[in-house]
């Protein structure tokens, strides 16, 4: 039994929710191993799609320093070496992880925010990385951030630990969509729905192989990405699309 998230089916897509606003959804080990769990078990499901939410104004404020205050450095590492699991998870899994943001996402909730394969955000949703003004540099929610969003966009969020709004958030490419808040829920099921068409089968492949690219440079890049793709060509799906398109049908997928 869940304490601080709830999750549940949508058709073909689970939605993961955090449920606990009193506490501004922070991401305490017992918070975080949840959510490590819960993604555990969809990324063995048929699911096509995840969608991580949360209720509340607060979207996640990050690590709960209550959780932190007393480790020695040995704890440390384990606490946050199972938020940098979580984080790559979201990667990892074979399902397409959409972020619903409503409300504000700050330091570990930003990065959240930034692990996922994408996100739409409410007009008043904002964004931070508020370590920069503190006395813990938010120095792990840096790795996804500045992935995210480039390296001079993230080193300002960094440094001066300032917020920034939804429509800034786009443009640096944190989130995808800046929708009206009404309209949040809505428009992340329809890029989710948009994004999973097809084969499940070629989209997990292909996942896997972007992620696995991104940060190589640009000869060692192509060689994994040719690999990964003339090996997808010997799938079912792979080969009942290229045959769907030359005979002027729609295609059939199985997996």
């Amino acid at each position: 039994m869940h304490r601080h998230i709830q999750t549940a089916r949508e058709a073909e897509f689970e939605v993961v929710t955090m449920v606990r606003p009193e506490r501004r959804n922070v991401l305490s080990e017992a918070h975080l191993r949840e959510l490590h769990d819960a993604f555990d078990r969809i990324a063995e499901g048929d699911a096509r799609g995840v969608i991580l939410a949360a209720t509340g104004p607060v979207f996640s404020a990050g690590h709960d320093f209550s959780d932190m205050v007393g480790r020695d450095e040995k704890q440390m590492r384990s606490l946050l070496g199972i938020c940098s699991d979580l984080m790559q998870k979201l990667t990892q899994i074979p399902q397409v992880v959409i972020a619903q943001v409503e409300g504000l996402a700050t330091a570990a909730g930003c990065q959240l925010v930034a692990s996922c394969d994408l996100a739409v955000a409410g007009e008043s949703a904002r964004f931070a990385a508020p370590g920069g003004r503190g006395g813990l540099f938010c120095t792990t929610p840096g790795v996804a951030l500045a992935r995210a969003v480039g390296r001079k966009h993230a080193v300002e969020m960094l440094l001066t630990g300032d917020e920034i709004d939804a429509h800034t958030a786009m443009a640096w490419g944190l989130v995808n969509r800046v929708v009206p808040d009404a309209r949040v829920a809505d428009e992340t099921r329809e890029l989710l729905r948009r994004a999973t068409r097809g084969s499940a089968l070629s989209k997990a492949l292909g996942k896997q192989a972007l992620y696995a690219q991104l940060d190589l440079p640009v000869g060692p890049a192509y060689e994994l990405a040719s690999d990964a793709m003339a090996a997808a060509s010997q799938t079912g799906p792979a080969q009942e699309g290229m045959r769907a398109f030359l005979e002027k049908r729609k295609a059939r997928y199985s997996e």
